[in-house]
């Protein structure tokens, strides 16, 4: 194969990888702005704000979970880093103090299995009592559970458009590379004897 014709080739695959890095990078930020876009039009819809650093919500919280949350102090919830902020730092902390540190799945457990008692003594004050505390511990942690969940969800979401963002700038970077490559090839090309073989 002679110098020309493998010049030849090597630029028309350079401008192939040119294109479909192109495209992949446009792609990619199309992915990444609908998944930012996406995120923040959902958290706004949900109007979380962040409790300001004087309230009694944020002074409950452990100085490492304060010192989270204090960035975002009194803002209106519009990323998911600061879904995660919010879901671990704040709605995590504050179900810990309601069953003492157990999760929805054991609460739920110990409520089914009391309940079921209950139904062989119904007379029983003290089970009902306990019933009733199990019964609004559960509830309590499936809703904090269920809100902490969708937030992580959203955090998710929004570190994977972040992540198509900086890939389509790589994309970007290795098109505009390619092809610039292609165009010097192309180039060449015209000087390029025909009787050099490879």
């Amino acid at each position: 194969m002679n110098r020309k014709t493998f010049d030849k080739i090597a630029s028309i695959i350079g401008l192939l990888l040119a294109v479909v890095l192109l495209v992949a990078g446009v792609m990619l930020q199309i992915g990444g702005n609908f998944a930012t876009k996406n995120v923040k039009d959902q958290l706004v819809n949900q109007k979380i704000t962040f409790p300001t650093t004087d309230g009694g919500g944020f002074k409950a919280l452990p100085e490492a979970d304060q010192k989270a949350m204090a960035k975002y102090a009194g803002q209106t919830m519009t990323t998911g880093d600061q879904a995660a902020t919010f879901a671990n730092h704040y709605i995590w902390v504050h179900m810990q103090g309601v069953a003492g540190g157990k999760v929805y799945e054991e609460v739920s457990g110990e409520f089914m299995a009391a309940n079921a008692q209950l139904k062989a003594t119904p007379n029983d004050t003290a089970l009902q009592a306990k019933v009733a505390q199990l019964g609004q511990q559960r509830t309590t942690l499936f809703m904090g559970e269920t809100l902490r969940g969708m937030l992580l969800n959203a955090y998710a979401f929004g570190t994977l458009g972040k992540i198509a963002m900086v890939a389509s700038y790589v994309m970007f970077l290795g098109g505009i590379l390619f092809l610039i490559l292609a165009l010097l090839g192309f180039a060449h090309l015209r000087r390029a004897g025909t009787d050099s073989v490879i």
